[in-house]
């Protein structure tokens, strides 16, 4: 299956790690004309500066390493959550020796019971029900936080939140396909907060797992491409929400192809949203996720208003992220932020303290991506404010790099008292402890 990509983009850069030997990847450090790699190809052919060719190394070196150890790193992945999940069904020597006698000292990996290293940082499973429906931003962005943090589970354990703690109606979990890596590699889930006051329909993608080098390799990659009338956009998250390989990237139906197991994402929500609408003209739905779910939360309405989707801009509520990365240039922020207002569709980005992710990629001259919507940036007490930028927005600075390592001390002992202060609730267990150290 090839990929017509100068039919739909007037200038793109797609790096291919997969072509890339060490020769090449010493010579792009050395000549700044990267159309003279083969692992790189570019609109364009005009030089390119150190700096830039620099973070292209690194971006290239750091995939092919993810691409080679990408089996191993999910098999450590599997036998962490495999240990912790024997540590909390076996919390006694009683309890222990009666999971042994009933063979059960570890819950199976598919079961309501297994639960991921993201959800051993944060146990929580309810919803704060002091939070009401009729306080629509508040209430919506404590559902899309604890959401976004549930869509690291599996579809047993989602399907049981969703049902018996939130007392919602469960829609479905999907695992979508990935034109680029031939694989499903796109999880999300729909739920729906149904009562005689409103109808909500909650997307959420899942975002990037710590053992899923797929995942990071989209993160990291810093191919772009231009959408027509919109701007540049990361090419890793527009294929992780469903640009097409063979066709004009985006067309407005998809594209039949034998080879693809699973739908494509972007195509998928949209058609089963379609359907939920036209239920009922109360019906409205909301888009969240975390990290890279929180890219591709925000990337969806733009595929709708490249599309001119009237019905679904018109319905959607609102998007809110946790940690999301950045994903376009500043035409692609301006138009977006332009088009947001003009539909009267509120975007809300929470970006909580030193958090590496939403510093990336790169916010500068040389790599232009940029932020946009309103953010809530909270410190290492839960304190928060509006901001237009980020402090440290950049996160590999000299200049903070002492008082974040001070922060996260403070952050470590914080998590010793918390509870007292917050609620038990807020009290941290052994694991997420850990994590803070490392």
């Amino acid at each position: 299956m090839g990929e017509n990509y100068k039919v739909y983009s007037s200038s793109y850069m797609i790096l291919k790690p997969e072509e890339a030997k060490v020769v090449d990847l010493i010579s792009v450090l050395v000549s700044s004309n990267l159309e003279k790699r083969e692992f790189v190809e570019s609109s364009g052919n005009r030089d390119v500066s150190f700096r830039r060719r620099w973070m292209i190394f690194i971006s290239v070196v750091l995939q092919k390493l993810l691409i080679f150890i990408s089996r191993p790193m999910a098999w450590m992945g599997a036998l962490i959550e495999m240990w912790l999940n024997f540590l909390s069904n076996n919390p006694t020597l009683f309890v222990f020796i009666i999971n042994l006698l009933k063979g059960t000292l570890i819950p199976d990996r598919d079961s309501a019971a297994f639960i991921s290293c993201v959800g051993h940082i944060d146990k929580r499973k309810e919803l704060d029900r002091n939070i009401k429906p009729r306080d629509e931003c508040k209430y919506y962005s404590a559902l899309s936080m604890m959401a976004s943090k549930v869509a690291y589970e599996n579809k047993a354990y989602i399907e049981t939140i969703v049902k018996d703690h939130w007392k919602m109606e469960y829609l479905g979990f999907y695992k979508c396909w990935n034109d680029f890596q031939g694989k499903a590699t796109t999880e999300l889930f729909f739920l729906r907060d149904k009562s005689d006051d409103h109808d909500t329909v909650v997307v959420t993608f899942r975002g990037t797992e710590p053992f899923d080098a797929d995942a990071w390799c989209t993160d990291i990659d810093l191919s772009y491409h231009k959408v027509p009338n919109i701007g540049h956009v990361h090419r890793g998250f527009m294929k992780a929400l469903g640009m097409q390989k063979d066709g004009d990237g985006w067309p407005v139906e998809c594209k039949k192809d034998e080879t693809r197991k699973q739908p494509l994402a972007y195509y998928h929500i949209r058609d089963k949203l379609k359907a939920l609408l036209s239920e009922s003209e109360k019906t409205k739905y909301i888009m969240t996720g975390h990290s890279l779910g929180g890219a591709l939360a925000i990337l969806f309405p733009a595929i709708l208003l490249y599309h001119d989707e009237k019905l679904l801009l018109k319905r959607l509520e609102g998007v809110y992220t946790y940690g999301q990365p950045r994903v376009g240039d500043e035409e692609f922020c301006k138009f977006m932020e332009n088009k947001l207002e003009e539909h009267k569709i509120p975007y809300f980005r929470f970006v909580y303290c030193n958090d590496m992710v939403p510093r990336l990629p790169y916010d500068d001259k040389e790599h232009w991506y940029k932020h946009f919507g309103t953010c809530l940036y909270y410190n290492r007490h839960y304190d928060g404010k509006f901001v237009h930028v980020l402090p440290n927005k950049n996160y590999f600075s000299v200049l903070h790099a002492v008082p974040m390592r001070i922060n996260s001390v403070f952050e470590l002992i914080r998590s010793f008292t918390i509870h007292y202060s917050k609620g038990p609730g807020y009290k941290e267990g052994w694991f997420l402890r850990v994590s803070r150290m490392i």
